[in-house]
């Protein structure tokens, strides 16, 4: 989940950000670098750079260093992405550390920007993606049933809930729950047809590697913060909210739409639950990730890309319902101004997602043919 205000922000500074000209932040670029330097982006490329790691960042606040760090700050400041790649093709700038090779990229806010991004990350031929694994890292909304704010969760599945039928909630009929149903289905009591996911409304993360993320991060021990104890005690009635921070699996639901309260995550449940046969449980709320999952769908059927080494990894910077007492148009327009649990979380997923990739660089020779 986004709010406006982030939005906003974002949007004038990560524009602000691109530039035409490569550049290295301090040192004089590696060979394989500088050879990069003098291709154009998207153009052919004799000497196209090596990726082991992609990091996905989704938004940054403001700048890229410097100020309230967003999804790619973290990264970029303590993976060393100092090497800055023009890309014009999209949002904002690439970041490579040429010892590592790690490449940062920032989508921009939604799945029409992440899929754009994507793609053309996959397309350009400056970069030999063939081996690189994709970890998509970012904040979301968290169920209070599941978790509590800075939990971070690896994604089992990745659902789209933008692709639908809906009617207006004045309009309903009385039996029906809600006004928001699956396309191909008789309405939201339809307990017959079977989900067809074949249009985009659900992708699964490749299971053995999900499952080997999780095993690898489960028993990190998350910091706490008096901040976000605070925010959790007010949810009296769920257990697991209250709860400090820890690392789960749990699934996100991807839409366009920052949506927010009870009633709606009671939807979400239901909605990843239809989508996944049975098999999902509703944890975070994003935006991007169903983009993303899509492109490299794409991209694995070309050989750009491989489908399979792509992680999805969300972390609570919000709820996505008020607490007991207070109403949800109230706790929405509070939580816009700032989240609440949004340094936990971008601690937090940094914190997890690296332990998977130093796992991944430190036994390259490992997993660079093999994948988990």
């Amino acid at each position: 989940m986004r709010s406006q205000t982030l939005a906003t922000l974002m949007a004038g500074a990560m524009l602000a950000a691109a530039t035409p000209a490569f550049a290295a932040d301090a040192t004089a670029s590696p060979p394989t670098t500088s050879a990069v330097a003098d291709c154009d982006p998207g153009a052919p490329c004799d000497h196209p750079l090596p990726v082991k790691v992609v990091i996905v960042s989704l938004f940054e606040i403001g700048k890229d260093e410097g100020d309230v760090a967003g999804e790619f700050q973290l990264w970029k400041a303590r993976r060393g992405l100092t090497q800055r790649i023009p890309f014009p093709q999209s949002f904002h700038d690439l970041y490579y550390n040429p010892e590592t090779q790690v490449l940062g990229m920032v989508t921009g806010i939604g799945t029409a920007r992440s899929t754009a991004a994507t793609m053309a990350l996959g397309l350009d031929p400056r970069f030999d993606l063939s081996q690189a694994y994709w970890l998509v890292a970012g904040i979301a909304g968290i169920d209070p049933e599941d978790a509590s704010i800075g939990s971070v969760a690896w994604a089992r599945y990745v659902v789209d809930g933008d692709l639908a039928h809906e009617i207006d909630a004045r309009e309903i009929p009385a039996d029906w729950k809600t006004g928001y149903f699956a396309r191909h289905t008789k309405g939201p009591n339809d307990k017959t047809t079977k989900p067809d996911p074949s249009g985009g409304e659900m992708f699964q993360v490749n299971p053995s590697l999900e499952k080997w993320a999780y095993e690898l991060t489960k028993n990190i021990e998350l910091p706490d913060s008096p901040a976000i104890a605070v925010e959790r005690a007010k949810f009296v009635d769920y257990p697991h909210a209250q709860e400090a921070p820890f690392v789960l699996e749990g699934d996100t639901l991807s839409a366009m739409t920052f949506w927010h309260g009870e009633k709606l995550t009671d939807w979400a449940n239901d909605w990843v639950r239809y989508w996944s046969g049975g098999q999902g449980e509703f944890v975070t709320s994003a935006m991007e990730d169903t983009g993303v999952m899509q492109a490299m769908t794409y991209l694995d059927a070309v050989g750009r890309a491989n489908r399979d080494r792509v992680l999805v990894v969300r972390a609570g910077s919000n709820f996505t319902m008020p607490p007991p007492g207070v109403d949800a148009a109230t706790y929405l327009l509070r939580e816009n101004e700032g989240y609440a649990g949004l340094e936990a979380a971008v601690e937090n997923l940094y914190t997890v997602g690296s332990k998977v990739v130093d796992e991944l660089l430190g036994n390259w020779d490992r997993y660079k043919d093999a994948t988990p």
